[in-house]
């Protein structure tokens, strides 16, 4: 187990009151870490916290905050709540997210905005309030920003979301880096990427899970060991896509450029056939 992940340190978890971040929440309570989870849906919120106070069996503590992460202000106050009542923080989940339904690349721009604002520019808030102070404290911790495989291999049909999810994969790494460049830094930093998984923000399209998706628990179950590993790159699979499959299609997606290939060539109609044969090699 990490440094981190032990009792009596703090968990703070964005989006927490669903899917990933309310099952990552539920297993850092069940060690023993003080929670502090954060929303907009204020009910799902009071309902998690509810259920949080449970899996701590009394060991730790649990606090719930509406947080609105496009607003700086508000995730500034959520690390106040963190260092003020809890006495730090340790873990860091960017979690928050949105998938709206948008259309060609050149409409839809309110929601290309809010989808950036929530699925980027909240991880960037997270990490410039919460950062900062977790080096000042100087305790091992970590940074945990939740990605997709739609901001790597970037398919076709919600470029608003590809391109937020792109964003966080970018950002990521650059934290990830900056942290090798300080003396004795005790923080990592890791990009979680999750397979198809049955949350509520999927939910709202499909009401009965597909047999390919994973849940949330299968997701967390798999990031930790990963993050005992240290490592940075959490690659996800699901009941379809497995670990090769999902190198295959990021290898094809990285030739498009090396190979000068038309843009998503693994979905245009000319190169159809060689796709499939170089995925059955």
């Amino acid at each position: 187990m990490t440094d981190w992940r032990k009792p009596g340190n703090v968990a703070v978890i964005t989006g927490g009151a669903s899917g990933i971040g309310l099952c990552a929440a539920q297993t850092f309570a069940r060690d023993g870490m003080n929670i502090l989870i954060a929303d907009r849906d204020e009910d799902a919120l009071a309902a998690a916290q509810a259920l949080l106070e449970t899996e701590t069996r009394g060991q730790g503590r649990v606090l719930a905050q509406a947080c609105d992460v496009t607003d700086f202000a508000q995730v500034e106050a959520l690390r106040d709540l963190a260092f003020g009542e809890l006495g730090g923080v340790h873990c860091l989940m960017n979690n928050a997210g949105i998938g709206l339904m948008v259309g060609p690349p050149w409409e839809y721009l309110d929601e290309l905005k809010k989808t950036l604002e929530v699925n980027l520019w909240g991880v960037i808030h997270g990490c410039h309030a919460f950062i900062p102070a977790m080096l000042e404290a100087g305790q091992a911790g970590a940074v945990i920003n939740t990605g997709s495989k739609q901001g790597i291999t970037r398919p076709p049909g919600n470029y608003a979301y590809n391109l937020s999810k792109a964003g966080v994969l970018a950002y990521s790494e650059s934290v990830a880096h900056a942290f090798t460049l300080i003396d004795d830094c005790k923080l990592s930093a890791h990009l979680l990427v999750p397979g198809f998984v049955y949350t509520p923000m999927v939910s709202r399209f499909l009401p009965e899970k597909p047999p390919f998706a994973w849940t949330a628990e299968q997701t967390v179950e798999f990031m930790l060991p990963c993050l005992d590993r240290g490592d940075f790159y959490i690659l996800c699979p699901d009941n379809e896509a497995t670990r090769e499959i999902d190198e295959k299609r990021i290898q094809w997606n990285a030739d498009d450029l090396i190979k000068n290939r038309p843009a998503l060539s693994r979905w245009h109609p000319d190169y159809k056939d060689a796709f499939e044969e170089f995925m059955k090699a």
